[in-house]
C-alpha cells in the first residue's frame, strides 16, 4: 500500500523563511501572541501550507484553548509521537445549493474522534497518514485544495456527489484551529489540525442534489440541507417553527429514510466531562456565520480568509 505524505502547516513571521508549527503551539498564537482570530493569507508550496499574516489583522480569542493552557507537567505527559507530530491541515466543503441551503452530515458512531457531531463533509480525517478523509493530498495547487479539484474529489468521497469544475464557484470562507479533545478536563491533546472552510456554490437545487446523494454509513449516518432560517436561529438562540427539521438516515446498505431532528440538537454545546451529544460542531457554527455573511453581503474579489481559534471544539 502506498504511503502518502502529510501535509504540514508552516508559519513565516516578519519575512522569514517558513517554520513548521510544532504540535505543541497554537498556530493562533504563533501568529499573534495573544488574540484569538485575526485575518491572513495562506499558500501551498511543495507540500507546506504557509500561513502569514496581511496587513488588517483583527483578532479575538477566548479564554479555553487547550494548547494554550497546558501546563509543563501535561505537556509532558503527552506522548512523545504525538508531540512531534505537527500541525496537519483538513478541508471542510461548506456545499450551497442554487436555493441556498448547506449540506451538514452527521459523523457516524463509530468513528473514534467527534462522532455523532455534525459537521460538512470532509471536515476531519479520523487517520492522519492518510488523505481520504479531509486531508489536501500533496502537491494539489491551493486552488485546487480550495475546491476546484481537492475539495470536489472530498466531497465525492464522503457524499457521493459528483460536480465538475465548471459546475461550481468556490471561495475560502475561513481557517479554523481544531484541536482533540475538546476540552482539557476531557484528555491531552491527540490531534491538532487547521481546517480550511471552503464554500463551493452549485446551480443545483437541493432536492436534485438529495437525489444524487449515496453517503457512505461507515463515516455518515444522516444528511439535512439547512436552510438560512434554521442557521440563524441556532446560531441566535433565536425562535425556530418548526421545533424538528427533516434529514436523511443512512442505513447499513446505503439507503435514506427521512427522519426528524429537533431543532435543539443543533443549539447543543459539547459537554465539559462525560459522553458527547449530538450536535453541530463549534468550529462548523464558526463557519455557518460566516456563511451567513457571504449571504448577507458577499464580496467575492475579497482574498484574505478569516482565521478564528477557538479549540473548545474541533471544528
Amino acid at each position: 500500500m502506498e504511503v502518502l505524505r502529510r501535509v504540514l502547516v508552516y508559519v513565516a513571521k516578519d519575512r522569514s523563511s517558513p517554520q513548521k508549527v510544532p504540535f505543541l503551539q497554537s498556530v493562533v498564537g504563533l501568529l499573534d501572541g495573544a488574540d484569538d482570530e485575526l485575518k491572513l493569507n495562506f499558500k501551498l508550496e511543495q507540500n507546506h501550507f504557509i500561513l502569514f499574516k496581511d496587513s488588517t489583522n483583527q483578532k479575538q480569542r477566548p479564554p479555553f484553548c487547550p494548547i494554550k493552557h497546558l501546563s509543563v507537567t501535561e505537556a509532558a505527559a503527552i506522548p512523545l509521537d504525538v508531540r512531534q507530530r505537527g500541525v496537519d491541515v483538513g478541508v471542510a466543503i461548506l456545499l450551497q445549493s442554487s436555493n441556498q441551503r448547506i449540506l451538514l452530515t452527521r459523523r457516524a458512531k463509530t468513528l473514534r474522534i467527534f462522532p455523532n457531531v455534525w459537521v460538512p463533509p470532509s471536515c476531519f480525517s479520523p487517520d492522519l497518514f492518510s488523505f481520504t478523509g479531509g486531508h489536501i493530498e500533496p502537491d494539489e495547487t491551493s486552488w485546487s485544495c480550495s475546491g476546484s479539484g481537492g475539495g470536489l474529489r472530498e466531497l465525492n468521497e464522503e457524499t457521493g456527489l459528483r460536480l465538475d469544475r465548471d459546475q461550481v464557484q468556490t471561495r475560502v470562507l475561513g481557517l479554523w484551529e481544531s484541536v482533540f479533545p475538546a476540552r482539557l478536563s476531557r484528555g491531552l491533546p491527540q490531534r491538532h489540525h487547521i481546517v480550511l472552510y471552503v464554500l463551493l456554490k452549485t446551480d443545483r437545487d437541493h432536492l436534485t442534489l438529495q437525489e444524487n446523494l449515496s453517503p457512505s454509513f461507515l463515516e455518515v449516518s444522516a444528511c439535512l440541507w439547512a436552510e438560512p432560517g434554521l442557521i440563524r436561529a441556532v446560531l441566535s438562540e433565536e425562535d425556530y417553527s418548526p421545533d424538528s427539521v427533516r434529514a436523511s438516515e443512512v442505513a447499513a446498505d446505503g439507503s435514506l429514510r427521512t427522519v426528524s431532528i429537533p431543532v435543539s440538537v443543533f443549539r447543543a454545546s459539547v459537554p465539559d466531562h462525560g459522553p458527547d451529544v449530538e450536535r453541530i460542531s463549534s468550529g462548523t457554527k464558526y463557519a455557518l456565520g460566516l456563511w451567513l455573511q457571504d449571504l448577507s453581503s458577499p464580496d467575492p474579489t475579497s482574498p484574505d480568509p478569516w482565521f478564528h481559534c477557538d479549540v473548545s471544539e474541533q471544528n
